[in-house]
């Protein structure tokens, strides 16, 4: 009995282990990733005036500076008086031309009390961010202000926006996914009713979901309500925006994909696939350029990255939902054949293994650091997508599995020994029956013509229906899978990332720091009532210009005064002092106006207490100086 041969496809073993391999490294590289400057959805760094600052004389502006370039509108900086009069004058604008700063001026002769300042930008990846402080002139007083704590995401506008975000990826996914799955496993299928349904749906939904995206642009930015949608002024500066001019370019790219879709979708030649693939390239373009990758480290790098996983997604989640349609849908001699699944197989363990090379990039680029995972939102989704990504490729090693066994319940069939010759069994995987699709070798008897496939012994018909079946379900729950992988991604685009996060939460931190670096020095010269503490002072405790009062306490906790004090400060980790801060008597007290600190980390004062013309002491205690801010 000679043995049966077997397809090129059945002998292919399934690359699941292997996806797994990566998407283990994948997963580890993101945990050791490495520091760096925060990335995307800008921060407010510091102001001018600082918060809870008490001011002696009233300031001409109000300047912010934030962790990246933001984007203005009017209505940005709003300054309010105790009594809730707004009080800044002229359009607000940039500092000195940068575009990390926001900048307003304020009218003059200002009355004493405390002012609250409300803030409003769009950061350089499209996304709205908000804030406030006060400060005060002259003492704090009481004021009717209320401070806003609403997030600039909890709007009517910024919720219809967030949904309709979501479409527009689903509809991507749907349109390009569908499409490379017709133009690379199975250009017949390009044919099929159920195939065209999908691809036209997932344009379709895009397109809907862009124009929506348009027009709400305006109201999300300036937490407006929905009615602003009709404000054609409103429109204008949107479309001049970053996020707007993207969303302009996705509606032009997708009238030329609907002409491309109508005119040569059922017989696409080498030139038409080409220009697909430029536009489906161009719409991954149009979400990079406007979103987390346009901002933050490695701009150049990050945008061509973010388009590769936009597509790999596409291909992936697209492709998968198209395999799912005609598995159930495809009319009866036309069903879909096991080579095709196999095609597709091959794609999408392509399409896994650039979504885990780029994923890695950006989990590292947007979360950096093993604290991040778990103590941001951003890194907390993250992890939830690695776990449903692991989950869709356990459900795709079983849908590979039953594709091998339904190939080979066409290709091996039991025979006499003496047959030696060769014929054609078709192998068809979907709503029918074995009609049509490819066909695989099998030996045949010398009785009967290897022609005709009638005489071909068909394969055990309850094992290869049962084996169908169970292929349409496993696609099925991947699919479903993916479906949340795409829900979770969506999630992710509208989440601060988890550098951005870090960041904001360590501002915040140091703003409420102390302002000032207070050390108490004992000292005692062996006489009696030689004995007290200095309290220094050093305002504001950061790298650069200080200023430094010292006042000296007796035995008994009282001022006293002594005839010399003298303060000097050395950094012994950097070798650098002592520095002479230079104090001078202020008839009570000793202080010094300009002290210039060069680094930050732990100083040493050294300070000599004289209290009398021959009883002195020399002692010492370290303080702490922080960095400046950025």
């Amino acid at each position: 009995m000679s043995t049966p041969s077997i397809p090129a496809a059945t002998t292919r073993r399934p690359r699941t282990p292997l996806t797994a391999l990566l998407l283990l490294g994948a997963v580890l590289t993101l945990l050791l990733g490495g520091a760096g400057t925060a990335s995307a959805h800008a921060t407010l760094n510091r102001s001018d005036p600082a918060d809870s600052a008490l001011l002696k004389t009233a300031p001409q502006q109000i300047t912010l500076t934030f962790s990246e370039s933001v984007t203005l509108s009017d209505g940005s900086l709003r300054v309010l008086s105790p009594k809730n009069l707004r009080v800044d004058r002229g359009a607000v604008g940039h500092a000195a031309g940068t575009g990390d700063t926001a900048q307003v001026r304020l009218a003059g002769k200002l009355p004493e009390g405390t002012y609250t300042v409300a803030w409003r930008a769009v950061s350089t990846d499209s996304h709205p961010i908000s804030g406030a402080f006060t400060f005060s002139i002259g003492q704090p007083s009481a004021t009717v202000v209320a401070l806003p704590t609403g997030s600039p995401d909890d709007t009517a506008a910024s919720h219809l926006y967030s949904f309709f975000r979501s479409i527009a990826y689903g509809g991507f996914a749907l349109f390009a996914g569908a499409a490379l799955f017709t133009l690379l496993c199975w250009p017949a299928g390009a044919g099929l009713r159920p195939v065209r349904r999908l691809i036209l749906a997932g344009w379709t939904a895009l397109f809907a979901a862009t124009v929506v995206l348009l027009l709400l642009r305006g109201p999300y930015e300036t937490r407006r309500g929905l009615t602003a949608v009709f404000d054609v002024s409103l429109l204008g500066s949107t479309i001049t925006g970053r996020a707007g001019l993207a969303l302009c370019v996705r509606l032009l790219l997708l009238a030329a994909a609907g002409v491309l879709l109508a005119r040569y979708a059922t017989r696409p030649s080498r030139a038409v696939r080409a220009a697909g693939a430029l536009l489906a390239v161009g719409l991954a373009l149009t979400w990079a350029a406007a979103e987390h990758a346009s901002a933050g480290l490695q701009v150049p790098l990050a945008i061509p990255v973010a388009v590769l996983h936009l597509l790999a997604m596409a291909a992936w989640l697209g492709g998968l939902l198209a395999l799912l349609v005609v598995l159930f849908r495809a009319p009866a001699g036309q069903e879909i054949r096991a080579e095709v699944v196999t095609r597709f197989s091959r794609l999408a363990f392509t399409a896994v293994a650039v979504l885990v090379a780029t994923g890695v990039y950006q989990s590292w680029r947007q979360v950096g650091s093993w604290q991040a995972l778990s103590t941001t939102e951003y890194g907390r989704l993250l992890a939830l997508k690695v776990v449903a990504v692991v989950l869709v490729l356990t459900a795709a090693s079983f849908s590979r599995q039953w594709v091998d066994r339904i190939v080979q319940d066409r290709a091996t069939e039991s025979l006499p020994a003496t047959t030696a010759e060769r014929t054609r069994v078709t192998q068809t995987v979907g709503a029918g029956a074995s009609s049509g699709g490819d066909t695989a070798e099998r030996t045949s008897s010398p009785d009967k013509s290897p022609a005709s496939p009638e005489h071909a012994e068909p394969p055990d018909a309850p094992d290869f229906d049962r084996h169908r079946r169970a292929l349409r379900r496993s696609v099925a729950v991947e699919a479903a899978l993916g479906v949340v992988v795409l829900a979770i991604t969506t999630l992710l685009t509208g989440t601060q990332p988890g550098r951005a996060a870090v960041a904001s939460a360590a501002a915040v931190e140091a703003a409420r720091e102390p302002t000032a670096r207070v050390a108490m020095v004992p000292f005692d010269v062996g006489t009696p009532n030689g004995n007290g503490t200095v309290q220094i002072t050093i305002a504001s405790g950061r790298v650069g210009d200080n200023t430094v009062e010292a006042v000296v306490y007796g035995p008994d906790k009282g001022f006293v005064t002594v005839p010399e004090l003298r303060l000097t400060l050395t950094q012994k980790a950097q070798r650098i002092g002592p520095l002479d801060a230079k104090l001078t008597d202020r008839q009570g007290y000793w202080a010094t106006d300009r002290l210039r600190l060069p680094l930050a980390g732990v100083w040493t004062l050294h300070v000599t207490v004289r209290v009398t013309d021959v009883d002195q002491v020399t002692v010492a205690q370290d303080v702490s100086i922080r960095p400046s801010p950025a």
